[in-house]
């Protein structure tokens, strides 16, 4: 297994190396991992402990943000954060609680023994689905304690399986790890790996920000007293669900939409698809009679959330259901489509009766008009209270 496994990683970079000759995200995985020893090599430690947290893409960083900002705040240390993917380094690379933000140099032997021995970590975080055999293996040898948080595990994963071994024995490499739920910790118990269920991260930081949001007066006058349709992070075939019941004659609901990409060709054919008057957020003037907002920026839809009655999150139409705690922190109910397997947070709001999945734009429009007739608010922040405390746990624990 531990041959396949380096195989495995080879050829994911090799696959990388050939993509990035046409696609742009992959140029920049490749560029960014051609530039991490440069800057390694002018980064200096100090006395301080350096703590190295590993997150995958931008949701894995807000998940270990919570735990970051407390270490920071508590301890004089220096964080060195690590990203594998582009969306979420190029988002958060000058992020300013940490020393150093890089990419995860590619996992060869070489690359990972110098990486160590440059970062010296004293306590190591790998954030949610990240499990880098070689570096896990090498930080353990150099003496760094490390983390597995807000992990959640399956089944089917190869951990489990008859030909896991290797990978298994990764799993119980760590000093600790940190799960979201009992299901997760049951599947690690019966696999001979002890766990802490401890909760998501994420609702440490969402409920956070949203005691701390900022109000936009020009989009409360956009809304003029009317009920809103927050869409957040949508793609085209969330669209291809929401245009029919948006688009009615009957629905007089005011709607803010964030695209999850908002390239200038992105938001034309967004703006093409509504057969009422839109406008963009960057154009938005006092008086506009606009029944869409777009939102053709990034970093505000947080705050918009609280402005909305009803949310619809993308992603999970193929892309990744994305951040349905957001809107949730703000007591707003949510609806996503159907391809949430991989998101627990998703069965959890099913199960709470705060969130509703639909298959189509009928199931859209059913699933709309019964909420509409709703009120629970309460329900839905009563929810969220209820699973603020991760962070603290995984503090007092390491």
């Amino acid at each position: 297994m531990r041959l396949l496994y380096t195989i495995g990683v080879r050829s994911y970079s090799f696959m990388i190396r050939i993509a990035s000759l046409w696609n742009p995200k992959a140029k920049k995985w490749m560029q960014g991992r051609q530039e991490v020893w440069g800057v390694l090599d002018n980064w200096k430690l100090d006395e301080r402990p350096v703590y190295w947290f590993h997150c995958a893409s931008l949701g894995e960083f807000e998940q270990g943000r919570p735990l970051i900002e407390k270490l920071k705040n508590e301890e004089a240390c220096q964080v060195v954060i690590t990203f594998f993917s582009p969306s979420g380094y190029e988002i958060r690379k000058n992020y300013e609680l940490a020393d150093l933000v890089i990419y995860l140099p590619q996992e060869t032997q070489a690359n990972v023994a110098r990486f160590i021995a440059k970062v010296q970590p004293e306590k190591v975080f790998f954030v949610k689905y990240e499990f880098w055999a070689q570096y896990i293996f090498e930080a353990k040898k150099a003496g760094a304690a490390v983390y597995s948080i807000s992990a959640v595990f399956r089944k089917n994963q190869v951990f489990f399986k008859w030909y896991g071994g290797y990978l298994l024995k990764v799993l119980k490499a760590f000093d600790h790890i940190f799960v979201q739920d009992e299901k997760s910790a049951d599947i690690l118990k019966n696999a001979g790996v002890t766990s802490t269920v401890s909760g998501d991260t994420r609702y440490d930081r969402v409920m956070g920000n949203a005691k701390k949001v900022q109000s936009y007066p020009e989009i409360e006058n956009f809304i003029n007293g009317k009920k809103v349709l927050v869409i957040g992070s949508s793609w085209a075939e969330d669209e291809a669900v929401l245009m029919a019941t948006m688009n009615h004659t009957n629905f007089d609901w005011k709607v803010i939409v964030a695209p999850h990409e908002i390239d200038a060709k992105r938001v034309t054919a967004l703006e093409a698809k509504f057969t009422k008057p839109s406008v963009r957020y960057s154009k938005l003037v006092e008086g506009s009679m606009a029944d869409v907002l777009i939102i053709d920026n990034i970093g505000m839809l947080m705050n918009v959330y609280q402005y909305a009655d009803i949310a619809y999150i993308g992603g999970a139409f193929g892309k990744g259901l994305h951040n349905i705690l957001e809107p949730a922190c703000f007591g707003v109910p949510v609806i996503f489509g159907s391809s949430f397997a991989k998101f627990q947070e998703a069965y959890d709001f099913i199960e709470n009766g705060i969130g509703f999945s639909v298959n189509d734009a009928e199931e859209f429009q059913s699933r709309f008009n019964k909420l509409k007739a709703l009120d629970i608010r309460d329900e839905v922040l009563a929810f969220m209270n209820d699973r603020v405390g991760a962070t603290a746990e995984i503090f007092t624990a390491i």
